[in-house]
């Protein structure tokens, strides 16, 4: 081996090493920060003060301080700044609305939304019922187009499983697969044949048949030159096989030119031609994404974000459950995350959102008209899934669970063989047993979905009803139809065990993972004695000594959603598309609405903590620095001359006085020197980088045509690289180190 291949091994092994060290501090620190312990945070009698103060406020109760606010809170106080943030329509909050006006569906009605565009279950009825397209010519269009691709793929799998039954050889004529399986049937081919956008995920093809190529003739072209309401005009008119044929031929560069000076909503209209969920579910996560980011209220849109983890519904339960989740966000979490439990947990069971997830749509009483009815009618259905669903249809006992388990008393509550009354905590009283689990789902039968794919909207169906006097918790409930549920939510709501439990995790999720019982018990007698006002529990937790303590201060370990977008906040950059953003969430294992069991992510830091992730969290702090995370920009030369970046940086800064300057900016705060040593070691080396870029860059041309169609100004061209090459590494590595992972 010769000297220099020796020497580029020895180099490039060092390299290796320092870039390992950072990812040594942050398993180290975090870690141990984040061991639980069998005892809770005793809180000292000394209180943090000054910045310490302003910065602990502003990370409990944002997603994380942008360049300017700390001072902001500074120049008028913490307690009025949080007075404040507890009453968001006193925020002005209209930058935020200008950009989601790019999202008109996010303001839609249910019915309007689930009217212009149709879910895929809606098209297969109109299909096997051959109905009429709705009258309206831009909605005609949509239906006409996704109906077009459905039946083409279609005919296109049952030719080729055609044609491999025809060459497979065996006398019955059928095909045989390699591991002797029987192939498909034409029908079970028919029945998985997909329509568009029948994933939600934007960061995917949305058709296994989709073929990407490039126009060989000028009619696209010419089509493309049209002036906005022109073009989109003659695409509109085109028939169904033409306007399929046109998609189809467009290649990327062509598919964003055909979106160019269109308005939001042609563009929506457009993006929605390759499938309404997809469309629907990417405005969903963007629109969510940039209000976790730029919203001034932000207290409101942390607790939308508890209590929409608190109250999970996953995206992916079926088709029509994308379409449901715009107004479950809009109209049931948002308007009553700072208001009374009570009418928050009402609106959530209400919510067809949840109805759909956790299967109460669907409950009937076993001894309700419907229950009697439903024999009778399987014997005169054509169908047979129709005459057994009607035969097997029954009570469901899913959300009843939930709702006591997860949503109200907690599954600590629950009596069991195993948990006797006797071990129970004070507040739980006598518990609830299964028993009371399915007396629950007996009075919440009837609480349904009015025309699932269409109207999608809350309807309580007395025939669904289960009738007779039902007991839960001890306490007999007359029949009343629906009211019985309110009832019940009622009892449930303010519960004793209910105040402890939500204040627990409110605790958790604000203050430590393990949170002084003496805290916990104070916050839950507000609630009681507030009625369940969250308001209330929040300003008797920030009012707390407990909250102060040095002992909680930069405590918890950042979820990974609260790491990126803390990222994207502190370092100011402008998101152009949010896309990449929540990719980058599901690369770091917590994608929104995509949790799909209904606890929830955890607040806690063990799930989050381990070498694999924090590495990848510094990939991606890395990438976002570098520019190499799509639609989103950066501007360090402007950063470092805002204010609390001490002074702006000058040409002259030596590599040193330039970190310090990032540290303030960027953490509001020093690191260790430790983090200090590695970050002036190594932000200069381009294999941190590469390797940062090659595991978790995002670039805009890799993103789903379609997709970026719903963006304003999607970026068409290579990212420039950053003005300031050296504050970019620095600050790659900073947002990646411990320091930055807890708030």
């Amino acid at each position: 081996m010769r000297s220099d291949e020796r020497a580029g091994i020895f180099i490039g092994g060092v390299r290796v090493l320092v870039s390992g060290v950072l990812c040594v501090l942050m398993v180290e620190q975090p870690m141990v920060a984040a061991v639980p312990t069998k005892k809770a945070v005793a809180p000292s009698v000394q209180q943090i003060q000054s910045d310490q103060r302003f910065l602990h406020a502003m990370n409990r109760f944002t997603f994380g301080p942008r360049p300017g606010d700390v001072a902001a809170v500074r120049a008028i106080g913490v307690k009025a700044w949080f007075e404040r943030q507890l009453n968001p329509q006193s925020i002005d909050d209209s930058a935020l609305e200008e950009r989601l006006a790019a999202f008109p569906v996010m303001r839609m009605e249910q019915a309007e939304l689930m009217q212009r565009y149709p879910s895929p279950a809606l098209l297969r009825q109109m299909i096997a019922k051959n109905e009429p397209l709705p009258g309206d010519p831009v909605e005609r269009a949509i239906y006409a187009d996704q109906i077009a691709f459905y039946k083409a793929a279609k005919a296109k799998k049952e030719a080729e499983q055609a044609a491999a039954a025809k060459n497979g050889g065996g006398e019955d004529g059928m095909a045989t697969a390699s591991d002797g399986s029987m192939a498909k049937s034409a029908e079970e081919m028919k029945s998985s044949a997909a329509l568009p956008g029948d994933g939600v995920d934007p960061a995917t093809p949305a058709m296994a048949t989709h073929e990407e190529q490039f126009y060989s003739g000028l009619d696209a072209v010419r089509v493309i030159n049209l002036p906005p309401d022109q073009r989109m005009q003659r695409i509109l008119s085109m028939p169904p096989e033409e306007l399929v044929r046109f998609r189809k031929s467009l290649s990327r560069s062509e598919l964003l030119a055909a979106a160019d000076d269109l308005s939001p909503m042609q563009r929506e209209t457009l993006a929605a031609l390759q499938g309404s969920p997809r469309m629907i579910g990417a405005e969903l996560l963007e629109s969510r994404m940039l209000r976790d980011i730029y919203s001034e209220r932000q207290l409101e849109a942390v607790m939308t974000d508890f209590w929409l983890n608190h109250f999970n519904v996953y995206i992916k339960k079926n088709q029509n459950e994308p379409f449901l989740l715009p107004a479950y966000e809009r109209d049931v979490i948002r308007p009553h995350a700072l208001g009374k439990f009570e009418d928050l947990l009402v609106a959530t069971a209400k919510s067809p959102a949840m109805l759909m997830y956790l299967d109460n749509w669907q409950s009937i009483g076993p001894d309700s008209v419907a229950a009697r009815n439903g024999g009778r009618f399987a014997k005169f259905a054509q169908n047979p899934q129709v005459k057994q669903a009607l035969k097997d249809r029954g009570l469901n006992e899913n959300y009843a669970r939930e709702l006591m388990e997860l949503h109200t008393l907690g599954v600590q509550c629950e009596v069991s063989a195993d948990r006797p009354v006797s071990m129970l905590d004070k507040a739980c009283g006598r518990g609830y047993t299964q028993q009371d689990v399915t007396q629950v789902a007996e009075v919440l039968t009837g609480w349904t979905i009015d025309q699932p794919a269409r109207s999608g909207a809350y309807r309580f169906e007395e025939r669904r009803h289960e009738p007779g006097t039902k007991t839960v918790l001890g306490k007999k409930i007359g029949e009343h139809g629906e009211a019985e549920g309110l009832e019940v939510l009622r009892m449930l709501a303010t519960s004793p065990a209910t105040a402890q439990f939500i204040s627990m995790k409110l605790a958790v999720r604000f203050v430590s993972d393990t949170p002084p019982p003496a805290l916990v018990d104070r916050m839950a007698n507000a609630f009681v004695a507030s009625g369940g006002d969250i308001k209330t529990v929040l300003r008797t937790m920030f009012d707390s000594p407990e909250f102060w303590s040095p002992e909680v201060y930069r405590a918890k370990v950042k979820t990974p959603e609260e790491f990126v977008v803390s990222a994207v906040r502190a370092s100011g950059a402008e998101v152009t598309t949010a896309i990449p953003l929540f990719q980058a969430l599901e690369k770091l294992g917590m994608p929104m609405y995509g949790m799909q069991t209904p606890n929830g992510y955890s607040w806690m830091a063990e799930p989050w903590v381990n070498s694999g992730d924090l590495v990848n969290r510094l990939n991606f702090a890395v990438s976002l620095s570098n520019d190499r995370i799509g639609g989103v920009q950066t501007d360090w030369t402007r950063l470092l001359g805002e204010p609390g970046a001490a002074q702006s940086s000058g040409a002259g800064d030596s590599a040193a006085e330039k970190e310090r300057k990032l540290e303030a900016v960027l953490l509001g705060q020093a690191v260790s020197d430790r983090t200090r040593e590695t970050v002036l070691a190594q932000f200069q080396d381009q294999t941190t980088q590469q390797q940062a870029e090659k595991s978790f860059g995002i670039r805009a041309n890799e993103q789903e045509p379609m997709a970026q169609v719903l963006n304003i100004s999607s970026p068409k061209q290579r990212v420039r690289p950053p003005l300031d090459r050296e504050a970019a590494g620095m600050a790659g590595l900073l947002l990646g180190s411990p320091e930055f992972q807890r708030r």
